[in-house]
């Protein structure tokens, strides 16, 4: 295995101390399992002892390993996702000297004994059955199943493959939301295509293997656009802003590098890589914090802070080094990565997603059309530029009752942590149009009543230009546009000349654990985090007094403001070091 990937995994294991584990074992035998955490956690340990680390949690998991085999076959305990980990975990056992023979042919016994229609909770019982990608990890797991031996479920598999391969789009993404035309979860679609990765890559060579191909080649491209110059995954949707994020990202492209070596074209094998290292390289960065979260944000872990209610510590923390094992069986280390200098990229999805991105070498914008309004806001929700924090100018944008928990600012300034589903913020925001109506209020062109239309897509050699119309609540029509280029993102709103507009502006303010510094001057913002400087400059920027918060954070509203057109031009650089 891939050393680098190893420590990763042993990186993201040791967020769990021994006393967590050994808690965490006791639940379990007291309780039964609640979801797939456990065997996760299981199997992630076992790999690890397989390839000579963490020797000392041996004794600990042979009886988690006992409990997990032993009890999955007769409970229903979301096994679709265990399943294939604990079958991965044992294929590591059999390869080293650091369990028994008869204890795996024990474990392999249990897991003989599975009835796929009485072990699993979700799978596709005819082809255009509507589920969701549950039915995707189920085929995976019961492929790998049958790859070790223990059954024969080629048409159970095919029948799951073919359920999720009516939702992929014309770009090769993977549409989650089966009940929706609109609203695809960006992190489901990049989990949907990791697996398909995985089928090919452990052998599955049945009916669909053309159909997967294809899908994988047509779709791994557009990912390279998406991925923000830090390496990030895009947002949007569910599931979003976790470390795992990266990590699905991370096998997509190494499995793509290993695939162009092999046909001999190191350029794009050399680009895959390259944007392999950019998610480890995001990785890396929070699993270098202290304590180690599974979420980017240093709140607490007991406030579970940008965390849905399924997106719990348990479960979320080790499925980070789930992937990074998964990375790790398609890596290639005599790929070469080709960081060449980029030009500047717009590209937008399907309608079902939603989304635009532009990117130059050293920024990257991404701008949703048509926001979940239960995760996210309309207009510009991300600002990155190279090097510096992804959170400082903006990650994702606010939604007025976000499906996560998450805090709002009292009137003390203290933050009250609401459940999910509960209005925190007092409207959606992002950077975004805004324009004045009649009573005075501000309407933002962040809510979910906002109509954009994509009027302008220029790409020049060292700039690139988007441009939207929208028509905002209550009628009023803006042009949205941005100019980004290497140096700077310009950002402008144009309507009636008489009209008041303004562009939203969200500053970040607060982690969870460091406040930035906010210097505010009527024609400018500054905000100081992380050695960067973020600064907002316009001819009038007003303070609205208010917080908005997401999954990353607490950030500060202002709007620049105008008659008739406004302009926003924001640079990110590095603070200058004293001597």
């Amino acid at each position: 295995m891939n050393t680098q990937y190893l420590d990763l995994m042993e990186k993201t294991l040791s967020a769990y101390t021994d006393e967590h584990i050994i808690r965490f074992l006791s639940e379990v035998k007291a309780n039964g399992f609640k979801d797939h955490g456990f065997p996760r956690l299981t199997a992630n340990i076992g790999i690890l002892i397989a390839n000579h680390r963490r020797r000392d949690l041996s004794a600990i998991f042979l009886e988690m390993m006992e409990i997990c085999c032993k009890t999955i076959p007769n409970v229903k305990a979301c096994n679709d996702f265990s399943i294939r980990e604990l079958v991965s975990c044992i294929f590591e056992l059999e390869k080293s000297d650091a369990v028994a023979s008869e204890d795996i042919m024990r474990w392999k016994g249990y897991l003989a004994t599975i009835e796929p229609k009485t072990c699993y909770t979700r799978f596709a019982e005819k082809p255009t059955d509507a589920v969701r990608n549950w039915a995707l990890f189920t085929g995976v797991s019961e492929y790998f199943r049958q790859k070790m031996g223990l059954c024969e479920s080629t048409e159970f598999i095919d029948i799951q493959i073919a359920s999720q391969l009516q939702w992929i789009d014309e770009n090769g993404m993977y549409m989650d939301n089966a009940d929706t035309d609109v609203y695809q979860p960006i992190v489901y679609d990049i989990v949907a295509r990791s697996l398909f990765t995985l089928l090919l890559h452990a052998g599955y060579r049945g009916k669909y293997y053309t159909d997967i191909d294809e899908l994988l080649r047509k779709s791994a491209l557009k990912s390279l656009y998406m991925q923000s110059v830090l390496g990030e995954t895009p947002f949007g949707g569910r599931s979003n802003q976790f470390l795992h994020n990266e990590a699905w990202l991370a096998t997509i492209f190494e499995y793509e590098a290993t695939r162009y070596k092999k046909e001999g074209n190191d350029t794009l094998a050399g680009k895959f890589k390259a944007g392999a290292l950019r998610a480890l390289s995001v990785a890396k960065l929070w699993l270098s914090k202290n304590p180690i979260s599974h979420i980017k944000n240093r709140f607490s872990l007991a406030t579970k802070y940008g965390c849905e209610t399924y997106g719990h510590f348990e479960k979320y923390m080790i499925t980070t080094a789930s992937l990074f094992y998964v990375a790790s069986l398609f890596c290639d280390d005599t790929i070469q990565p080709i960081e060449n200098k980029e030009e500047p990229i717009v590209w937008s999805t399907s309608q079902y997603f939603h989304k635009t991105f532009v990117k130059t070498d050293e920024y990257s914008l991404e701008f949703d059309t048509n926001a979940d309004p239960h995760y996210d806001g309309s207009g510009l929700g991300r600002i990155h530029k190279k090097g510096a924090p992804s959170t400082l100018c903006l990650s994702m944008p606010f939604t007025k009752a976000p499906y996560y928990y998450c805090g709002k600012v009292s009137d003390t300034k203290e933050i009250v942590f609401l459940p999910t589903g509960r209005q925190v913020n007092v409207s959606s925001f992002s950077i975004c149009p805004a324009v004045k109506n009649e009573k005075g209020e501000w309407l933002y062109g962040a809510d979910s009543k906002t109509k954009y239309t994509l009027i302008e897509n220029t790409v020049e050699k060292d700039k690139a230009k988007v441009a939207f119309q929208c028509i905002l609540e209550e009628g009023a029509k803006v042009t949205f546009s941005a100019i980004v280029s290497n140096e700077r993102v310009c950002v402008e709103v144009e309507t009636e000349k008489d009209k008041e507009v303004g562009i939203a502006l969200p500053v970040f303010d607060f982690d969870g654990e460091t406040h930035t510094k906010i210097c505010y001057k009527a024609d400018k913002v500054q905000v100081e985090y992380g050695g960067w400087n973020c600064e907002y400059s316009s001819k009038r920027i007003c303070d609205l007094e208010e917080y908005f918060a997401n999954r990353n954070g607490i950030y500060k509203g202002y709007i620049a403001t105008g008659k008739g057109r406004v302009s926003v031009e924001i640079k990110i650089y590095p603070l200058k070091k004293e001597i």
